[in-house]
């Protein structure tokens, strides 16, 4: 029987070792730890693009985020995922590099559960989002101390995963100088 594969993810251990897969709704139910991609994208004045997801997605519906967040097949790295998912949500190509990755476990609702390895990338592009409306409600630039303080006084507004992450993409951004503009 083939199965759909966007409908399911890679669980692992905390050691990022595989050990089965599990549909997508099923694990964020049972709280399973499985892998996941986050995607960073700043324009060349250092100014964010983050999205609202759309408001029929399962969870974390109409709440800001990165620029792309998902999960890779199972038979998918996490950059070829991070890449495919850019380019369907937002309609960007560019390059990307990772950054770090780290486990989070966070409920999103009173019924799922957010558990995940994720893997997080940073890319630089002035592409003007051309937005998949099934994933993307609106999406917007902005600059990291107007998103940072928006963060800090509306948290309500924005996923769990992005609120955990800002301040250490950041830091790693400025860290290792990957944009000339420093982000502002």
């Amino acid at each position: 029987m083939e199965t759909n594969k966007e409908n399911f993810v890679q669980l692992v251990d905390e050691n990022d070792q595989p050990v089965g897969i599990m549909e997508k709704y099923e694990a964020h139910k049972k709280a399973a730890l499985h892998r996941a991609i986050s995607v960073f994208i700043v324009n060349s004045k250092g100014d964010w693009l983050i999205h609202r997801r759309a408001l029929d997605k399962y969870h974390s519906n109409g709440l800001w985020t990165n620029a792309t967040c998902s999960h890779p097949y199972p038979d998918e790295s996490y950059l070829e995922a991070a890449k495919r998912r850019l380019k369907y949500e937002m309609g960007i190509n560019c390059e990307l590099i990772p950054l770090f990755h780290f486990i989070y476990q966070e409920k999103v609702n009173d019924e799922l559960t957010e558990h995940e390895l994720d893997h997080v990338f940073f890319g630089v592009s002035d592409d003007v989002p051309i937005h998949n409306t099934g994933e993307v409600e609106e999406w917007k630039y902005i600059p990291y101390r107007q998103l940072q303080e928006d963060v800090e006084n509306h948290p309500e507004k924005y996923t769990v995963w992005f609120k955990i992450i800002l301040k250490k993409v950041k830091a790693y951004i400025d860290k290792e100088n990957l944009t000339e503009s420093s982000c502002r």
